[in-house]
């Protein structure tokens, strides 16, 4: 059985996220989405929310092949303790692939037998980014069409009260 990981922060989760996650799901028998925790930088919605919000997403694309969970420290710890043989990483522009590549190197030195898959987002999403989600919201911009309906209501609230520390 092939299990895979998608790894990010998804603050906020974008339709771009949606996209590999539902393709992932269609090439590995199961997908774990691992919420990263890091304690130094600000976000929008803690880890708890992001898990609930993505656990939502995943219930309304029908992926019943993926589930949600958290990490913080290595990906390729997570990967291990998970029986995961492969970290799959979106790609949008050449900007993502030097440092994903460089990740995945760093990841295969650590963890030989962890492949890195790595998934060209659809054309439509390869502008989009949770920090430009963020920014549009944060400047008062509407967020329709770029993340999944799960994430809007609870994006447009949050945001009104600003970024918080976890």
């Amino acid at each position: 059985m092939a299990i895979a990981i998608c790894p990010g922060s998804f603050d906020p989760a974008t339709n771009g996220h949606l996209d590999i996650i539902q393709r992932s799901a269609q090439v590995f028998d199961e997908v774990i989405v691992a919420v990263g925790h890091n304690p130094g930088k600000k976000h929008l919605f803690t880890v708890e929310e992001r898990i609930t919000l993505l656990k939502q997403v995943i219930k309304e694309a029908h992926l019943h092949n993926v589930r949600v969970d958290h990490f913080s420290g290595l990906q390729v710890e997570f990967a291990r303790a998970h029986k995961a043989q492969v970290i799959v990483k979106g790609l949008r522009a050449i900007s993502d692939f030097e440092y994903e590549f460089q990740m995945a190197l760093t990841n295969k030195h650590l963890a030989p037998e962890i492949e890195t898959v790595f998934m060209m987002t659809a054309n439509e999403y390869s502008f989009l980014s949770s920090s430009m989600v963020k920014e549009i919201v944060l400047f008062g911009g509407d967020p329709e069409g770029l993340v999944p309906p799960a994430v809007l209501g609870p994006l447009r609230k949050k945001t009104k009260a600003g970024v918080e520390d976890e």
